[in-house]
């Protein structure tokens, strides 16, 4: 039904597509009482996975968020003791961030749930369509990443 509305405007699916999904991410998060956002979510992995020291400005490069709400939701996740930051030697300002083991357990405990949130998702869909759909967002991301102007 909403098809004929948006008439071919990609940008609008994709950002309703968006929200719904962050949408039912927030909510399955609060109704299983994570205790954790999403956005929380998605920085223990990507630190967890990569297995690397990673730092404050990374995780706001990858997520394409500005400076202070990366800082925000990182001093967040200190609190709740999921993350330490921990100063380089190159710089005072200037952290490493690293999992705590209760930051590994709550990441874990949340796994099973991100799976079937995926599998939710994306039902119905190939892996052909969604390799296609990656590689085609992927490619609308190159061409206007270099464009947004956010301090990172």
């Amino acid at each position: 039904m909403y098809r004929k509305y948006l008439n071919g405007r990609i940008g609008s699916l994709i950002y309703i597509t968006g929200t719904l999904i962050r949408g039912l991410s927030t909510q399955t998060f609060a109704e299983k009482k994570f205790g954790l956002t999403p956005d929380q979510y998605v920085i223990l992995s990507l630190l967890i996975e990569n297995e690397e020291i990673m730092y404050q400005r990374q995780i706001a490069e990858i997520m394409f968020k500005d400076r202070s709400n990366i800082s925000r939701i990182i001093d967040g996740m200190c609190r709740k003791n999921l993350i330490k930051k921990v100063p380089d030697s190159n710089g005072r300002r200037i952290y490493k961030l690293i999992v705590t083991e209760e930051g590994r357990k709550i990441k874990d405990k949340i796994f099973k749930t991100d799976i079937v949130l995926r599998n939710e998702i994306t039902k119905d869909i190939t892996e052909e369509e969604l390799t296609t759909t990656f590689n085609t967002l992927e490619k609308m991301n190159i061409n206007i990443r270099d464009k947004v102007k956010l301090q990172i």
